[in-house]
């Protein structure tokens, strides 16, 4: 018999209080709290890749480094988190492969979010590639604390019996740390989830519950709010979110708490 109800979140944004920081690498300008999915949703080509990797390595290597020196030697990994039109890992390393960026740009920007954020559980850096103008516009450092709910949330939610899963387009090791600090059991954490992912993974848990809640804040959630019995949007990160977004969702709240009133409603 299929379980009555799952909710799947998403991380950043949602379940953690992000703090962002971009630099130009071109113009050396560093920008706080620009919303990256958003910046690759508006051209073809375009993708935020993560680096699978810790800081520590990031911050011991040289300055002088290229990111693709970097990536080569140290044998790093990296996943897409999101992107828009024809866009894969092997197109991301060929631009890297080509650009003139160093690992200083990728360092100043971590530790610009250590310094804002020293006490995040999550420390992650990444880039915003664009295939088409052969450019990385950008380099990116987040950090996130959760939210003051986000445990109670979750706690509830399981005490309703209610199976809480996360789709997240962060990496494995980060959402290592934030499945164990809310008790989420890791076999229902999906990492590097882009948008046709996420949507994936609610239409598989379609198929074994009731009813499937999707609960998000991101242009790269907007597929799998769609596809959700119940698509939650939440606005307490504070940012501006795009009207497209709006409109995918059934619900918007500006509170994670209130995902348990929308579950009660069910």
């Amino acid at each position: 018999m299929a379980r009555r109800i799952a909710v799947v979140f998403d991380s950043a944004g949602t379940l953690l209080h992000m703090y962002r920081v971009a630099k130009d690498p071109i113009t050396g300008s560093i920008f706080e709290n620009i919303e990256s999915t958003a910046i690759v949703a508006k051209k073809n080509g375009c993708g935020l890749v993560a680096l699978n990797t810790e800081k520590e390595i990031i911050l011991h290597s040289s300055r002088d480094m290229s990111l693709f020196e970097f990536i080569k030697g140290y044998s790093v990994s990296i996943g897409i988190s999101c992107s828009k039109g024809q866009f894969t890992p092997e197109i991301a390393c060929e631009i890297i492969r080509e650009a003139s960026l160093l690992m200083g740009d990728v360092q100043d920007v971590l530790k610009a979010v250590t310094v804002r954020c020293p006490d995040s559980i999550y420390l992650a850096a990444g880039l915003i590639v664009d295939s088409e103008a052969k450019r990385i516009p950008y380099v990116l450092s987040t950090g996130g604390q959760v939210f003051s709910k986000t445990l109670q949330t979750v706690q509830i939610l399981q005490a309703m019996e209610v199976d809480v899963y996360i789709a997240s387009g962060d990496r494995m090791s980060a959402l290592t740390q934030l499945a164990a600090l809310i008790n989420i059991p890791l076999e229902r954490v999906f990492a590097f989830a882009d948008p046709f992912m996420k949507e994936k993974v609610v239409l598989e848990l379609k198929s074994k519950y009731e009813k499937v809640v999707m609960v998000g804040d991101g242009i790269n959630d907007i597929l799998a709010l769609r596809a959700a019995d119940i698509g939650v949007m939440t606005v307490q990160q504070g940012d501006k979110r795009p009207e497209e977004l709006r409109k995918a969702a059934d619900i918007v709240l500006d509170d994670i708490i209130k995902v348990v009133d929308v579950i009660k409603g069910i």
